[in-house]
């Protein structure tokens, strides 16, 4: 009898605890749904502070970069015009030279040449800066050029993506820098390095960066080949000389 009623008991708790399950699922809250609208609201209020941040920072820090840009190109025209003493910056407007640019005109739509001079005013060389895709991405050159002579006077990369330690030896390798500070006649001709004839117009390319140092010396033609027929027309005096001819 005592089993009997001991087997009760738990059919008895067994049907409670079954009994039980359903109501405790029902007091359980349903899960609340996300609106597509809420979703693509918060995305979008997301993307627009995104957006304000990148611009903040892109004004505060591009006078910045701009100025930094200025200061190196500075540095570079004369160290293309070795010993000028100051330089004028002369835009090519309708096919001539002019000091100045036309009323409302961007300065970066014009190209330009800085024309180098002696503590007198005369000029001593010019110097042109041009970008080309070299290997792996745009080369900006700068080089001097002593329009009476046709020889460079010299070179420096002012941007460059090259691969490192072998398309960046276009502004690494000595070697390879000093050729165009030493005078070579224009155009340049592209030499493997050692197999020149002794050519004055030789530049010896670079073994491993045979494209980037080939690049180089490719804008460098291309360049002189566009500013020839403004150059041709002479290099115009300086402004003080100007001036002072016309107040006379």
């Amino acid at each position: 009898m005592n089993q009997e009623n001991g087997n009760k008991d738990r059919i008895d708790v067994d049907i409670r605890v079954e009994d039980s399950g359903p109501a405790e699922a029902a007091d359980r809250p349903a899960p609340k749904e996300v609106s597509t609208f809420r979703l693509v609201a918060t995305l979008a209020v997301a993307g627009a502070l995104a957006g304000l941040l990148i611009v903040m920072v892109n004004l505060h820090t591009k006078p910045i970069i701009d100025k930094y840009k200025a200061e190196q190109l500075k540095l570079a025209v004369y160290e293309v015009l070795p010993g000028v003493e100051h330089y004028d910056t002369w835009y090519l407007v309708d096919g001539k030279l002019s000091l100045t640019l036309p009323a409302g005109a961007k300065e970066s739509e014009y190209k330009r040449i800085y024309i180098g001079r002696d503590k007198d005013g005369n000029a001593h060389g010019v110097a042109i800066s041009r970008g080309e895709s070299g290997f792996q991405d745009v080369i900006m050159v700068i080089f001097g050029l002593d329009p009476s002579t046709h020889k460079l006077t010299g070179m420096k990369i002012l941007d460059s993506k090259e691969t490192p330690g072998l398309g960046d030896k276009i502004y690494k390798d000595e070697a390879y820098v000093s050729q165009f500070f030493d005078g070579p006649l224009t155009p340049l001709v592209p030499v493997k390095a050692g197999a020149g004839k002794g050519e004055p117009n030789e530049v010896d390319t670079i073994t491993g960066a045979t494209i980037s140092s080939k690049a180089v010396i490719g804008i460098i033609n291309h360049a002189l080949e566009e500013w020839k027929p403004v150059l041709d027309q002479g290099i115009p005096k300086s402004p003080a000389s100007a001036q002072a001819e016309v107040a006379e």
